[in-house]
């Protein structure tokens, strides 16, 4: 598993490019984003290569699935980031579904399915997955519908498409569920990206309730190739913060 820096929780005041290139100094090789658009895609991808950095994933500019009335703009958003993610190399996309709308569930949940059909001809296009992101509506997302990732990976095997996969927030999920141990290494087949930070709080990893000692270990063991981002509000400064998460990883 690679260990992943999202640039606006760590640099978020600084110049883009000079951040990528402080996260390859400090030892990282994989870097994330949200925002893009008032991005240079085509120098960030040059400072990326430069720096021996891969940026793994940016965000959707849309965000509303469970809304039918809503699915062209959703529609025409994933486009236009997937042309923003092939300029700047990058291969993933994390998507939120958008609130609750009032309707029954059921339908709300056939409107993401339905809106995730129609990406596919965009996602085939481009070479590009986006990724679903179960929210806790506890702390930090009242309203927002899909917070169950039990429901993402029912979402996922219903499309049953190579570039529909979900990003798994241990975060999250321990607000809202827990069991996370057996929710990710069970899964694997439809998790693309991991998120982690301490609860409560969302600060360091070594500050909550979770053991991600443990955690990342029983993850690596089942097989996981991919990345986990340092998604948190750090208390520390920065290169302690992330010197301790290597540690806690094993990678110091």
């Amino acid at each position: 598993m690679r260990l992943c820096v999202p640039v606006p929780c760590f640099f978020g005041r600084e110049d883009f490019c000079e951040a990528i290139k402080k996260i390859g100094a400090l030892g990282f090789d994989a870097a994330e984003t949200y925002n893009w658009k008032g991005l240079d895609l085509e120098k960030v991808r040059k400072t990326c290569e430069e720096n021996g950095v891969e940026l793994l994933s940016m965000c959707t500019s849309e965000f509303r699935m469970t809304s039918p009335e809503h699915r062209k703009l959703w529609l025409d958003g994933l486009k236009e980031s997937c042309e923003a993610a092939v300029k700047a190399g990058v291969k993933n996309l994390i998507t939120q579904v958008g609130q609750d709308t009032g309707a029954e569930r059921k339908a709300q949940h056939q409107s993401i399915v339905d809106a995730l059909y129609s990406a596919r001809p965009i996602l085939d296009e481009y070479g590009v997955t986006v990724m679903l992101e179960p929210l806790n509506t506890y702390v930090n997302h009242p309203g927002y519908y899909l917070w169950s990732s039990k429901e993402a990976f029912e979402i996922v095997r219903e499309v049953n498409h190579q570039f529909v996969k979900v990003v798994y927030d241990i975060y999250h999920q321990q607000v809202m569920e827990g069991n996370i141990i057996p929710s990710v290494t069970e899964n694997l087949d439809c998790i693309a990206h991991l998120h982690s930070a301490g609860h409560p709080g969302r600060h360091e990893l070594q500050y909550g309730e979770n053991d991600y000692k443990n955690i990342f270990s029983a993850i690596d063991k089942a097989g996981y190739t991919g990345a986990c981002g340092l998604e948190y509000n750090p208390i520390l400064n920065t290169e302690e913060s992330l010197k301790t998460a290597k540690e806690i990883y094993g990678q110091l």
